[in-house]
């Protein structure tokens, strides 16, 4: 009794012997197609309710809704003080503005993935003319002449990855990775020009072959002789 007469009930000092007192029950959740049915007690909250159906939902208690009796119900409101009985039904829905969000972000990555598979295409063609570029340095730096035709066409090659990329819309870690394909190709372009340049100074090789010519043999008669 509290002073001024006042009665109160008196709560066990263990705290679990508390617990064991509370009554539970089996509330029935809907979610779509799917059916939950979730043990807890009497007294807890629908924030508590949404904890429990993270697991099952896939949704973080921030992204739920949840209607009883046609109304939502805020985390802070207890089951009991709302009617919720033993194997009640409780609605779970996605909040549309979380689902909305969730949309927009799922659209941006597979933009962002798409951008990747289309880079990694250009990626693969550069290394393969990188490699022609490669080739051509090592014999004009030996002195080989080049035909100017393989360079000018190799040029053109490089050119057509720089569009591909230009057209490509990248965000993100994608945007990274195609600006730094596009300095390759630059760097590359760079490099032949310099080449060109070098290739056209060196004089080609003449190849003369000199033959050994020889008379022929001169015809000796052989006669028979008769007695």
């Amino acid at each position: 009794m509290r002073p001024g007469g006042m009665l109160v009930q008196k709560r066990s000092e263990n705290c679990s012997d508390f617990a064991a007192m509370v009554p539970r029950f089996r509330v029935r959740v809907v979610f779509g197609a799917m059916r939950y049915e979730i043990s807890i007690s009497s007294q807890a909250t629908f924030g508590e309710l949404k904890k429990l159906l993270t697991a099952d939902s896939g949704l973080q208690p921030g992204e739920q809704r949840l209607i009883y009796r046609g109304k939502e119900r805020q985390n802070g409101d207890y089951l009991d003080r709302c009617g919720v009985k033993d194997h009640s039904k409780v609605i779970l829905m996605e909040d549309p503005e979380f689902r909305e969000r969730r949309l927009i972000e799922m659209r941006r990555n597979a933009k962002i993935q798409a951008a990747h598979r289309l880079i990694d295409d250009v990626l693969m063609e550069v290394d393969k003319l990188a490699e022609q570029v490669c080739a051509i340095e090592k014999s004009i730096t030996h002195g080989n002449k080049v035909p100017e035709l393989q360079i000018t066409t190799l040029i053109e090659m490089l050119m057509r990855q720089a569009v591909k990329l230009d057209i490509i819309s990248a965000e993100g870690d994608a945007c990274e990775k195609k600006s730094l394909q596009g300095k390759r190709v630059e760097k590359c372009v760079e490099t032949l020009d310099v080449l060109k340049l070098s290739n056209a100074r060196i004089k080609p090789v003449i190849v003369t072959t000199n033959w050994e010519t020889f008379d022929p043999p001169q015809a000796i008669a052989k006669w028979e002789l008769f007695d």
